[in-house]
């Protein structure tokens, strides 16, 4: 029997936490995404890296490996369901003012086919559908190294006011 393993490295996000409160949500994840303040460490658990922060919209790409699996030899969906719930998350959090925070309040997920490792890096936009004062929408998508979608998902976001 063969076996694996995989180590799970995240930088301590006292940085990123005390910086929170101060920044504007598109310029923290900007910084984030240059490496100037640490990530949030469930990326280093489902190995995702924030590749594109615009106002409304981000984009994660990650590479599924067999330590994704579950029990029948396909990449778990809560796999890709993490993604899609950072990625719309992360969206709203572009659009919102320093000192404001989110949480997922609901997510629905389409799976539209399976993931295994041959289906290479996977990229996953989310985009604010809807902004608001207290309740942001927002949707996304995950495609395959081939192009091809294989989960959509939409969700809503409460928007509050986060101290430092």
């Amino acid at each position: 029997m063969t076996e694996g393993e995989t180590v799970i490295r995240w930088r301590d996000t006292a940085a990123a936490m005390a910086a929170l409160p101060q920044l504007e949500g598109i310029e923290y994840l900007r910084r984030m995404q240059r490496g100037e303040l640490p990530g949030a460490p469930i990326a280093s658990h489902v190995a995702m890296d924030l590749t594109v922060v615009d106002e409304g919209t981000v984009t994660f790409v990650a590479t599924p490996d067999e330590s994704h699996y579950n029990p029948i030899g396909a990449v778990h969906g809560g796999f890709v369901c993490t993604l899609l719930d950072s990625a719309l998350g992360c969206a709203a959090h572009t659009l919102l003012p320093a000192g404001t925070g989110y949480t997922s309040i609901e997510i629905k997920v389409n799976y539209l086919r399976p993931v295994s490792k041959q289906s290479g890096p996977l990229t996953c936009v989310g985009r604010v559908t809807k902004p608001g004062r207290r309740v942001s929408f927002a949707e996304g998508e995950v495609t395959d190294a081939a192009g091809r979608v294989v989960a959509t998902a939409s969700g809503s976001l409460l928007i509050f006011p986060i101290s430092g």
